[in-house]
């Protein structure tokens, strides 16, 4: 394929993209009350080979060849990490402080409880040969706990405002516990890919370097990082060059991270959350939010989407084990954390509203379970696998939310008024949601 035939097919595959995630996002966000995220997710799959490969073979390999899988690839990671940056900018470090030991001890139930599922669930895994060839019992535990323990924090952030949670200790509980969750969740991935290296001096210089970044990042980054702030500040505005200067501290970040052996997420996160606040991150968010969000993530769905062939599950044990999966992921995670919130004070209803907040998993479990793929920690049916309870736990927690604590909790006038989704349901509002807790 020349130079030329690969712009023309990459012109046509994001054209198919976009218009797939809008539209599919557009009717998850009318007709089941989702935001956009979900209805992409979704249309990721819709555009790999489970469903377009299966109505319509020739157009789908027309419109995804091997030869542009590259530019998807690149453009996946980039928005992937662009948006974690941009979920970084909306992270607030006093939320760890106003319900600091009860979000602590639902945290750590929802990571150790999936933990334990995990010492039984992965060794049924394993037989069934779905892990990499180089997985042993330990790694396929700790990947499968990680996996099941995930939350998604932006979606979290999201969830809590649009169902009237700002500023309730709910919700300050809730979003305080799901982002220290997947702090756990994120640490127990970077080990499992250092142990999946070159042998342990490789995994000891991996976790070593990330380490040294990230304490690097939460001590002296705010201060090398506050004049820019301050410049923002004076001038009222982001103007081209602290745009520039941004992307290219994010660019470094990533790539530090990509090129130590963890991954790029993790070096745009760890920038944005400690990127001056005010204007400076007011107007990165506003600038380089409609790229990420409507161009370069929905590349990051239609990859997983490709990557997800539900076939696979082709029989009984595979049916079987994916909805032992699926009720494994959301009972000990939604378990544990309602028998915490009810050990440290809480009442029923409000550890029954936390439990089914903290089950849901979405992009971030999306990033986990591709992760293991292209590393080879898991294998295609695994992921597809695991793709689908991502898909599933997400669609579940906000009516399961309203179902258990919600409704009741509203016509008490205890939370606020439902808050309309946004016209685009853009993924990056779950962190401006999260910024206006206090």
């Amino acid at each position: 394929m020349t130079p030329a035939q690969l712009s023309a097919v990459v012109f046509a595959e994001m054209f198919a993209i976009i218009a797939a995630c809008r539209i599919v996002g557009f009717l998850a966000r009318r007709r089941l009350g989702q935001p956009q995220v979900v209805g992409e997710m979704i249309a990721g799959v819709v555009l790999g080979p489970s469903v377009l490969g299966l109505l319509a073979p020739g157009m789908q390999a027309a419109l995804f060849p091997p030869e542009a899988r590259g530019v998807l690839y690149v453009g996946a990671q980039f928005g992937v990490g662009l948006y974690m940056f941009l979920v970084g900018l909306g992270f607030r470090a006093d939320h760890f402080r106003t319900k600091a030991r009860s979000a602590a001890a639902v945290s750590l139930a929802g990571i150790a409880a999936p933990f334990a599922a995990a010492i039984l669930l992965a060794p049924w895994l394993l037989d069934q040969h779905l892990f990499g060839a180089r997985i042993d019992t330990s790694r396929a535990i700790l990947f499968t706990g990680a996996a099941i323990s995930i939350t998604a924090f932006p979606m979290l952030a999201r969830i809590i405002h649009e169902r009237g949670l700002s500023g309730t200790p709910l919700g300050t509980l809730s979003l305080s516990a799901g982002a220290i969750n997947d702090a756990g969740a994120w640490m127990v991935l970077a080990i499992v890919l250092t142990a999946f290296g070159d042998g342990p001096s490789q995994a000891v210089a991996t976790m070593s370097g990330g380490l040294v970044f990230a304490a690097f990042m939460l001590t002296l980054g705010p201060r090398l990082l506050a004049p820019l702030g301050q410049i923002a500040e004076r001038e009222g505005r982001v103007g081209s060059g602290l745009l520039a200067v941004s992307l290219l501290l994010f660019l470094v970040c990533a790539g530090a991270m990509d090129a130590i052996g963890i991954h790029a997420v993790f070096g745009g996160f760890l920038l944005g959350a400690v990127m001056p606040r005010g204007v400076l991150a007011d107007g990165l968010r506003r600038q380089l939010e409609p790229a990420a969000v409507v161009v370069l993530l929905p590349m990051f769905f239609t990859f997983s989407g490709l990557n997800t062939q539900l076939a696979l599950v082709d029989s009984a044990d595979l049916v079987l084990l994916t909805a032992a999966t699926l009720a494994v992921s959301i009972l000990a995670k939604g378990g544990a954390c309602w028998l915490a919130a009810r050990l440290t004070g809480q009442d029923n209803a409000t550890a029954l509203g936390i439990g089914a907040l903290m089950n849901s998993r979405g992009l971030m479990e999306l990033i986990i379970v591709n992760i293991g793929l292209q590393r080879g920690v898991i294998g295609p049916a695994l992921f597809a696998m695991l793709v689908l309870m991502a898909i599933v736990t997400t669609l579940m927690a906000s009516p399961l939310f309203e179902l258990v604590y919600g409704r009741k909790a509203r016509a008490r006038g205890e939370l606020g008024a439902l808050s309309e989704i946004p016209p685009e349901g853009d993924l990056s509002q779950q962190a401006v949601g999260a910024s206006a807790l206090p």
